[in-house]
């Protein structure tokens, strides 16, 4: 049973990253628009004190990060459902949950070229030296932060499939969570009533996880914290992503308006 959903999620992210590969939005999303983020970061604050521009790559690569998540993720199902083989894969003995798991595992990795691309660009075009304070626990946080993410995403797919009306919220949720989760500066220069609401967001955990491992002193204390929330926020999506599945499948049998939800 394992064995087999591991073998369809392997063919569905292969499959699935072929596809969005190509994909001009994707593209867009996740490589060109960060690295305008980043350029334009740069021009505003590199004659600036205390700049960093390993601090700037890591923050513009979340933005690509994160607007993936976002978008991709809310139409992981509405797009099986617009090409009209989302009844297919919901009849078939494999659970849709996985089948949307190598689609958001594609997804992710795609954005994660932002990251990549970013710092190629910085390093060559504008001669900074990036250098990571602690490579192993910066690719360990990144390990995390993708797995919270994807877990993430496992949440917004069955959630914007069932109300359609969420969609349009979408547009509307990415450049706030640019600011509330520190992409590109401490969330310490935000009112004081604005944290409480950071700490409720994944992608604030896996961006304090990648800045304080990648730069500045590095804190094991303070990093072993926020790794263990990112860990909690991972599993707490996990188990609400299954209940919104499970929630989706059933409306859909009592409806019988699957393909029209």
């Amino acid at each position: 049973m394992i064995a087999n959903q591991a073998r369809t999620i392997r063919l569905v992210f292969i499959l699935h990253l072929k596809q969005v590969a190509i994909d001009l939005f994707v593209i867009f999303t996740v490589i060109i628009q960060p690295l305008i983020v980043a350029m334009l970061a740069i021009f505003m604050l590199r004659d600036t004190e205390g700049f960093e521009a390993i601090y700037v790559i890591v923050g513009s690569g979340l933005t690509g990060l994160w607007s993936g998540t976002l978008f991709f993720s809310a139409f992981n199902i509405t797009a099986e459902r617009w090409t009209g083989t989302l009844e297919s894969i919901v009849a078939s003995p494999t659970p849709l949950m996985t089948v949307v798991i190598g689609k958001s595992l594609a997804n992710t990795i795609m954005s994660v070229s932002s990251m990549i691309f970013g710092y190629t660009l910085v390093s060559i075009f504008f001669g900074f030296d990036l250098i990571v304070a602690n490579t192993g626990a910066f690719v360990f946080s990144l390990i995390l932060g993708l797995a919270s993410l994807v877990s993430l995403g496992l949440v917004i797919a069955p959630f914007m499939s069932m109300n359609l009306g969420a969609h349009v919220w979408a547009n509307a949720m990415e450049f706030p969570v640019y600011t509330l989760a520190g992409f590109l500066f401490p969330i310490a220069l935000l009112p004081a009533w604005v944290t409480p609401i950071s700490y409720l967001l994944a992608p604030y955990w896996a961006a304090r996880a990648l800045h304080e491992t990648s730069s500045g002193a590095v804190d094991m204390n303070k990093i072993l914290f926020t790794w263990s929330m990112l860990i909690v926020f991972t599993i707490l999506n996990l188990f609400l992503s299954r209940f919104l599945f499970k929630k989706l499948l059933i409306k859909a049998r009592v409806d019988a308006t699957l393909g029209l939800q």
